[in-house]
């Protein structure tokens, strides 16, 4: 493996005081170089980002997220970036990196964490310094951030508010009078002292200003209260609080933070039962999943996740010991939910009554997981018990042992589909089982049969076939054709659609001499004392292809005009721009991959690029690009001499050998047989 050589690392202070510039040809950079910012304030091994970066390990921090398998010396997992179905991203430990080979999406631990919860490089850097432990320095607020009346709250302040509001809640619950109420529901419903903390359960005063005081005596904006979805406006001017006289559930995201709060009412004549938040640009019912914060290391240790139909069922699972259970918000399950559950586990256990609602629900549930690379069963309740729901039964003497049991007997989605279709079909004659049998395929090629995996397809296909009594064949010829799934955008991990994948995937796109170069030192970082100056302008923003590669070579020139050796570690310690650490490490993984991570070929590759760079300086006019491949292709051949050889006599060479081997090539194989030597 190369070594490859970082420059000094940034403070997180001149991480956090980086704007982010896009550099084009024929306009002066703007923003502050890494160059600028260590000359103005010196750096050191001991900075805040160093101190995080070496303190997490990039294995164990995606392998909390996501469900991961080693592979060699790396690890790979779905990507949760894209919509994928074989595992496409690689966790690289020696490099302390994320790649994914499809969509092209990398970076470092601050990428991954930035990319998959949508924190900005901030949030990033609290949120990991919280989990390891490691207290910031504080920062100092910048001019443009102290002289600027800001139009919108920033992300952060609206969870802060939020987290503020729950700490309220909580305060609620304990206070002798006004929280009384709410402990006579909790104790009713037997939710322990250890669930009411580990929920953080609060309560709501009976009052309509109850968190409008608190917010002015904390001096917190009631815009960002407003906008966590706590208050509402009145016709006459000012706000109220929405949730009144009602036992408070705080929901939280998959790091822990507090988005939004369901309210469950504590006066039986008040009406709905339950309230949620609204939805804002924290909180969406229908990619949020109540409990995953507490529930997902369990999952990814049980490689199942349980799922119920509301937060007072997953608080008694917790309870009851089946920590990995979540609940859907007030809302079907939709693919946002699905895409999450798939990157964690290999099973969804779905909790439903056994009514036709829950039937109904069952059937809603088939075309989101359909096409997923998952398992999913439903567990019913009403075959073992005549509990409604998992929080009555887990709290009956040996009620936990019935749950286990309905886990243990839940049935495969399909055959509980297939099972309702046959049942509904019995006493049927030919035709109107072949009418059932034909919606059913048309249903499942609809929501994605012929994009399904091979194996997975043909299980579906048997079962059909038996569903009908009819062989395999017979079913796959009246599949209707020429019908396209309907498609399901990629989510983030905040349920937002991800951004689309770019036109231009660095992943796949055919790179020139110039890029290589660039991935070359990307590698190993040293290889940059190996050029002249005249070399370096081989990997000028202005001599490359891409304009996404642009601004990760200004970024290289400037580490290096620093003193520093501009490789891969330097570059993600450089920038808290995600689009220039993506590209860096797609690049940095392409030439590791063609060069098979051997030193030797990488710089025999790196020589053949040079050469061939230099001799394209020579004959090629400007914005001209030769795409290469491979070592040879950067030599233009055997024979191309260095770079002090006249072009035309270089040339001469080239096509004499190009021409002879053309006419070997036309000659056909050698097939004459050599006389045995006796």
């Amino acid at each position: 493996m190369p070594r490859v050589f970082g420059a000094a690392q940034l403070r997180d202070e001149e991480y956090a005081a980086t704007a982010a510039w896009i550099w084009k040809p024929g306009q002066p950079k703007t923003g502050t170089t890494v160059a600028e910012m260590r000359h103005s304030r010196g750096t050191g091994p001991n900075d805040d980002v160093s101190k995080i970066k070496d303190a997490c390990d990039i294995v164990r921090l995606i392998g909390e997220h996501l469900a991961i398998k080693p592979k060699g010396r790396e690890y790979v997992s779905l990507c949760p970036f894209h919509d994928d179905h074989n595992p496409s991203m690689r966790i690289i430990p020696s490099k302390q990196i994320f790649h994914c080979f499809v969509c092209g999406t990398g970076g470092d631990v601050f990428s991954f964490i930035q990319k998959f919860h949508k924190m900005d490089f901030v949030e990033s850097l609290q949120f990991l310094a919280e989990r390891t432990g490691i207290t910031l320095t504080p920062r100092k607020a910048r001019d443009s951030e102290q002289n600027q009346g800001e139009p919108s709250l920033t992300r952060r302040q609206v969870t802060d508010a939020a987290q503020v509001a729950s700490d309220f809640y909580r305060t609620i619950l304990r206070h002798p009078e006004h929280g009384a109420a709410g402990r006579a529901i909790v104790a009713k419903r037997g939710i322990t002292p250890e669930m009411v903390e580990l929920f953080q359960i609060g309560a709501a005063p009976n009052r309509f200003d109850g968190l409008v005081r608190y917010a002015e005596h904390k001096n917190i904006d009631p815009q960002a209260l407003m906008e966590a979805g706590l208050f509402k406006p009145r016709e006459s001017g000012g706000v109220y609080d929405l949730l009144r006289h009602r036992l408070i559930f705080p929901i939280h995201d998959r790091t822990g933070r507090v988005i939004a709060f369901g309210g469950r009412r504590i006066n039986d004549e008040d009406e709905p039962k339950y309230i949620n938040s609204p939805e804002t640009r924290l909180f969406s019912k229908s990619a949020t999943l109540y409990a995953l914060h507490l529930a997902s290391r369990a999952i990814q240790a049980e490689k199942t996740a349980i799922v119920t139909e509301g937060y007072m069922d997953a608080l008694a699972c917790h309870q009851g010991g089946f920590s990995n259970t979540v609940a859907t918000l007030g809302t079907a399950l939709t693919k946002q939910h699905a895409s999450t559950l798939r990157l964690l586990c290999d099973t969804v256990v779905l909790l439903f009554d056994g009514d036709d609602a829950g039937q109904r629900a069952a059937d809603r549930t088939v075309p989101i997981f359909f096409s997923e690379p998952i398992d999913v069963k439903i567990a019913t309740l009403s075959a073992f018990t005549d509990a409604k729901d998992p929080d009555e039964l887990l709290k009956r003497e040996g009620g936990a042992a019935i749950f286990r049991t309905v886990l243990a007997k839940a049935v495969d989605l399909l055959d509980y589909r297939f099972a309702r279709v046959r049942e509904q079909l019995r006493g049927s004659g030919m035709a109107g089982l072949s009418k059932a049998i034909a919606a059913e395929m048309e249903s499942m090629v609809d929501m994605g049969l012929r994009d399904v995996e091979p194996i997975r397809q043909r299980l579906i296909i048997k079962k059909l076939a038996a569903l009908g009594g009819m062989d395999e064949s017979t079913i796959r010829r009246a599949i209707p054709a020429g019908r396209s799934p309907r498609v399901f955008a990629p989510v983030n991990a905040e349920g937002e659609a991800a951004a689309p994948v770019p036109a231009r995937n660095l992943a796949s796109v055919s790179l020139t001499v110039h890029e290589h170069l660039l991935g070359c030192i990307l590698c190993d970082g040293a290889l940059w004392a190996s050029m002249g100056e005249a070399d370096k302008d081989s990997i000028a923003p202005s001599a490359l292809e891409y304009d996404e590669l642009r601004p990760l070579s200004q970024l290289m020139l400037d580490i290096a005009e620093d003193g520093g050796f501009p490789g891969l570690d330097a570059v993600l310690a450089g920038t808290m721009n995600d689009a220039v650490k993506s590209a860096a490490v797609v690049l940095a993984s392409r030439i590791e991959d063609q060069t098979e991570g051997q030193d030797a070929r990488l710089r025999s590759h790196w020589q053949a690029c040079l050469t061939r760079a230099r001799l394209d300086a020579h004959r090629t006019s400007p914005g001209q690009h030769v795409e290469i491949k491979n070592a040879d292709d950067a030599l233009g051949g055997p024979g191309a001499g260095p770079n002090e050889v006249a072009p035309r006599v270089v040339r001469s060479a080239i096509e004499r050998i190009m021409e002879r081997k053309a006419l070997l090539d036309r000659a056909g194989p050698d097939r004459r047989v050599l006389p045995r030597k006796d």
